[in-house]
């Protein structure tokens, strides 16, 4: 056979495989990213391993576009197959990343109300401060500077909780207080929330076999009634030496880190509906924040969305990543708002005092 033949037999070989190959990834990950899309309507508590492909929902969609491309340079029909996927990753995008938006309005704290949630890790995170009282103080004087008119913080630690009355009269004066603790293996540990009015009604919703909570607080400001819900849903308390032994192959932290899953899984839906089914049967709209500990694409978000708008999609700027770990991709502590307030402003802080990064919300409370 002349050498011409032959060269062009094997061309046409490599093209056919490198076709089918091509076409078997890009159709791996064009199911993958529709699986991601149902996993915000899946109840994970009947169905857990749907969750996986929300967590993974913006790897996932970034991998299609660079099959996306890859095609294209090479003037393939196969484009189509991770375009199509991508497609309706339109209308969910911009729960990761907004760009650049116009501004809404001047914030007057006359007649508006700024709002700051995190969880603070236990004072426990910032390794560049040995000594827990400075790392309290760090936290509280970042609170300070930015005025808020009310804060909702999760994993709130103290020794004894009288000892929380004293740290806010002395560094955030004139604030009212509200929290729940959990008795830990040392110390307490919960939620707290401070706010400058005085709150007309309060209470906390606890979760089943959960030392996990939510704390409601109801306010009237400037003729207007609203209830706080501070919310701390459950984690999946999974390290990341537990992640990477389970990535190597170590069946036992494989075995945990499973177990650990399932069951944030299963009780999570479970806490959501309890907050929203509190919130459905108030008298008054509500803000619902806090650490979800779930992405944009998860259930937990995509329920509490229908009763109230997220913040971050009316305001926000940049990736809205909150878990330092990871970053930019875990976006898991959120603002929510009634639907007629105004959100002029919505700021990740980037700290280095928590695992989680502070949000910053200014609203305009709107008749």
């Amino acid at each position: 056979m002349p050498q011409k033949k032959k060269t062009r037999k094997k061309n046409r070989l490599f093209h056919w495989i490198k076709g089918i190959s091509y076409s078997f990834v890009a159709l791996t990950f064009a199911l993958l990213q529709m699986l991601s899309y149902l996993s915000a309507v899946v109840n994970p508590a009947k169905v857990w391993f749907f969750s996986i492909f929300g967590l993974l929902f913006l790897p996932i969609f970034i991998i299609n576009i660079i099959l996306a491309v890859w095609a294209a340079a090479h003037r393939s029909p196969l484009a189509l197959i991770p375009l199509i996927a991508i497609l309706p990753s339109v209308f969910f995008v911009g729960r990761f990343f907004r760009g650049n938006q116009d501004e809404i309005a001047s914030f007057n704290r006359d007649d508006g109300i700024r709002i700051i949630t995190c969880n603070i890790d236990r004072f426990a995170y910032d390794r560049k401060i040995e000594d827990r009282n400075e790392r309290i103080d760090s936290v509280l004087t970042f609170l300070q500077r930015h005025e808020p008119d009310v804060i909702c913080l999760q994993e709130f630690y103290c020794s004894d909780p009288s000892d929380i009355k004293h740290l806010i009269k002395k560094h955030l004066p004139g604030y009212e207080i509200e929290y729940y603790l959990f008795k830990a293996r040392k110390g307490f540990c919960g939620n707290v929330t401070l706010s400058r009015f005085k709150a007309s009604d309060k209470g906390k919703i606890l979760f089943e076999d959960s030392r996990n909570l939510a704390l409601w607080t109801e306010y009237d400001v400037r003729s207007q009634r609203f209830r706080v819900y501070n919310c701390h849903f459950e984690s999946y308390a999974i390290s990341l030496s537990n992640i990477w032994l389970t990535l190597t192959g170590n069946s036992e932290a494989r075995q945990e880190t499973g177990t650990k899953y399932r069951k944030s899984l299963t009780r999570r839906p479970k806490q959501v509906d309890a907050v929203l089914t509190h919130f459905d049967n108030s008298p008054c709209a509500g803000v619902v924040c806090g650490d979800f500990n779930d992405n944009p694409m998860s259930y937990t978000y995509h329920r509490v969305r229908r009763v109230d708008k997220d913040s971050f999609i009316e305001a926000g700027d940049g990736f809205g990543a909150t878990f330092t770990a990871f970053w930019p991709l875990l976006r898991i502590d959120y603002v929510f708002v009634p639907e007629n307030w105004t959100v002029v402003s919505h700021k990740t802080v980037k700290t280095g005092f928590s695992d989680h990064y502070p949000i910053v919300t200014d609203c305009i409370l709107s008749d």
